[in-house]
């Protein structure tokens, strides 16, 4: 159920955005245990002008290899697995790309289950019976 937002600067090659779209889908399926096929990614390239970030920010030094990538997803995922997660992408890009471990920017969105719509204007992760009187799923629907 994530959906991937992968920023970076203009001027890589086309294998290399799909191959940072791949070492995504491949941690999310892995650690965050999303479903096999569920890949909704969005790769967007960047004028430099258009891509700002801190050279610095708590004392980690990027450049303009820098990659933001931000996944939306159901919550409940452990920090065991968030960490896990962090550092498969980081170790995989690094290895895959040659990108520097400095420049990859995380960012995770948890949201509920009631928050996705996959299509025909249905929340596609709840079933109705699920709902309760006042229309948000139970506590226990988490995923």
């Amino acid at each position: 159920m994530p959906f991937a937002r992968i920023d970076l600067i203009q001027g890589k090659s086309a294998e290399f955005r799909q191959t940072v779209g791949d070492v995504v889908y491949q941690a999310m399926c892995s650690i965050l245990k999303a479903p096999e096929g569920d890949r909704f990614q969005v790769v967007h390239e960047h004028a430099p002008e258009n891509f700002v970030y801190d050279p610095d920010f708590l004392g980690i030094h990027r450049t303009a290899g820098c990659i933001f990538i931000q996944l939306t997803l159901v919550s409940g995922r452990s920090l065991e697995q968030k960490r896990g997660f962090y550092r498969q992408v980081v170790e995989q890009l690094h290895d895959r790309l040659g990108v520097r471990r400095e420049d990859v920017v995380i960012g995770l969105v948890p949201v509920e289950r009631e928050d996705w719509s996959f299509g025909n204007g249905e929340a596609s992760l709840v079933h109705e019976s699920a709902l309760s009187s006042t229309g948000n799923a139970p506590a226990n629907q988490q995923g």
